[in-house]
């Protein structure tokens, strides 16, 4: 079986979002094939996970939370990986997917999955992403040259721009072929991509418990693929509202919770679904919401998509079976003050914002 989809990352994030999509819409005819999971990090904890994402009756994911205020508890069987391979032992077998196969690749490498040592590409095979990514690619480049969809998942802004970036500067300093560089700008689409969906836990060997809620917003330009048609996958002209409403409502309600409980005697172990049945609590973040964030939103334009977000948001905050901590919401909690708060004011300066401003102070 061809598997036009190539994915970099076992993650169970990858698990219980693009795999989930794409098995999904493999059932109803609306995805372009089926996927092969590939290991960039060689860890042998990681092994089993690895034969068991390609197990032919698939792997559970559990969805727990709430939607639209009902509780959810429900477990489906995830069939859209065809194959799972690892650079260390099939380096040979993944170069011939990404030069034969290969329609679109999707990554999850983790936070620190585009740093690059210098001496990376004196290794046969590269120990960093980027460094496997562009040998991967001048595979392709020599066999032909198809055009290509890149979709990294990654948490960094403008995620696509970056990996470009990166790549482009990998083959100025190490591959140093015109031709090769013009179809890494021009037949191969960097897709900017926004990501969201909380995956609280693993099940072993493989599979993942996820809330309700999910996202992958994909920024349209010419020439670029979707692997799937989705409810959850929007293939949108700018990335920037999405980016803002989980920024400024989702994880500035986090950041707001986090600065009362640091500045009130709280139980050490609280949790954001427990802190909001505190109705005091509950109604401060509220009235928030309504007389600053909704507003500052409603200045752009966005009032009613601000309105839906903060209604969903709470949903998640409220999620019975989730428990997330609100000491491990508060680490780097200055750093989080100025980019959930005060860049949400400087965003939207002509909107009074005094409860915001109390809690960002002078940042």
């Amino acid at each position: 079986m061809t598997t036009p989809i190539i994915q970099f990352g076992t993650s169970r994030f990858l698990q219980a979002h693009a795999d989930l999509f794409v098995s999904e819409a493999l059932e109803t005819g609306d995805a372009i094939g089926k996927i092969t999971v590939v290991q960039t990090t060689g860890s042998p904890e990681r092994a089993g996970r690895l034969s068991a994402l390609a197990a032919p009756g698939g792997f559970p994911v559990t969805i727990r939370g709430l939607a639209g205020g009902v509780e959810i508890d429900s477990t489906q069987n995830v069939t859209s990986v065809a194959r799972a391979l690892s650079t260390g032992r099939d380096w040979d077998e993944v170069k011939r997917l990404i030069a034969e196969e290969a329609e679109i690749l999707v990554s999850n490498t983790g936070d620190t999955g585009y740093n690059i040592r210098d001496d990376d590409l004196d290794e046969e095979i590269p120990v960093s992403f980027p460094g496997k990514l562009i040998r991967l690619l001048h595979a392709r480049f020599a066999a032909g040259g198809r055009p290509l969809t890149v979709l990294p998942c990654e948490l960094i802004s403008r995620n696509g721009d970056r990996l470009k970036e990166i790549i482009l500067r990998l083959q100025a300093e190490r591959i140093k072929n015109a031709d090769f560089a013009s179809w890494l700008s021009t037949t191969v689409v960097w897709g900017n991509t926004l990501v969201d969906r909380i995956v609280s836990e693993p099940l072993e060997p493989a599979g993942a418990v996820a809330e309700p809620y999910a996202l992958w917003a994909i920024e349209n330009q010419p020439g670029l693929r979707a692997p799937c048609s989705h409810p959850c996958v929007l293939l949108v002209e700018d990335l920037t509202p999405y980016e803002k409403l989980k920024l400024h409502i989702l994880n500035l309600g986090h950041t707001v919770l986090a600065d009362i409980w640091l500045k009130t005697a709280r139980p050490q172990g609280e949790t954001v679904k427990n802190i909001l049945r505190d109705t005091h609590v509950g109604a401060a973040l509220m009235e928030i919401y309504e007389t600053e964030v909704i507003p500052g939103f409603a200045a752009k334009g966005l009032s009613q998509e601000a309105a839906d977000y903060v209604v969903l948001t709470l949903d998640r905050f409220r999620n019975p079976f989730l428990e997330h901590q609100l000491a491990d919401i508060a680490n780097h909690h200055v750093e989080k003050l100025v980019r959930r708060i005060a860049d949400f004011r400087a965003w939207s300066p002509d909107v009074p914002m005094p409860k915001l401003a109390a809690i960002a102070g002078n940042r």
